[in-house]
């Protein structure tokens, strides 16, 4: 099954080539298609000589817009059976993809997340109030769609192509998160979880989410699992 590996980047100067050189090593039949989200740190520039390659597809912002929104071009762009999510910076290891693709491969999900909570996998020790919230937001999403997810935050998320052309994607920024679990639940969708290794970034090696976001996602919960049903 050929998978669209969907990267959406902005101002990732610093990792792009090496996330896109671990992609590209990972063995499995694929395609990999960038989204960049208005970079002005080189991040463009240097995708556009990486796409004239041949390597990648590279679909552009006219102006930043979020990551909800750069994954939202890029399911329109995806031509896999398979859909999956890889973030441009260093926190997750394209490695644990097969692992996270496994279960649709195997024709027993339609869905398939990874989780930073179970399993024996590596985990860089970070912000506490960072991991309790990621934990309460994904308590606060299971209470309304009735999932028992570990990880609703997660990155690595992978979906069969049937799955993501049904839903409209909304959000424009990390507000994407509960708004596809709300969706794909709602479906009825077969859903799994499985154990991934996860190396976090602090705010100096260029992290941006922030409490603002945590907010948005807290009203998203509601948004899509309450006064869209």
């Amino acid at each position: 099954m050929k998978v669209s590996v969907i990267i959406p980047a902005y101002d990732e100067i610093q990792t792009i080539d090496e996330i896109l050189a671990r992609v590209e090593a990972v063995a499995f039949d694929k395609e990999i298609v960038v989204v960049d989200d208005c970079s002005r740190d080189g991040t463009r520039e240097r995708l556009r000589e990486i796409a004239a390659s041949g390597r990648i597809r590279v679909v552009e912002h006219a102006v930043n817009q979020g990551k909800g929104a750069a994954l939202r071009t890029g399911f329109k762009e995806a031509q896999g059976e398979i859909v999956v999510i890889q973030d441009a910076d260093l926190e997750y290891d394209p490695n644990d993809l097969l692992r996270v693709i496994k279960p649709i491969q195997d024709g027993i999900a339609d869905v398939s997340y990874g989780s930073r909570f179970i399993g024996g996998d590596s985990h860089r020790v970070l912000y506490f109030w960072h991991s309790l919230g990621n934990r309460m937001l994904t308590l606060f999403s299971n209470m309304l769609t009735d999932l028992n997810l570990t990880d609703m935050e997660v990155c690595y998320k992978a979906f069969r192509r049937e799955i993501v052309e049904q839903i409209e994607i909304e959000e424009d920024r990390f507000g994407f998160e509960p708004e596809i679990t709300a969706k794909v639940a709602r479906l009825g969708a077969r859903i799994y979880e499985v154990g991934i290794a996860y190396h976090g970034r602090t705010y100096e090696d260029g992290k941006k989410i922030g409490w603002r976001d945590g907010v948005r996602a807290v009203v998203c919960i509601l948004k899509y699992n309450v006064f869209r049903r």
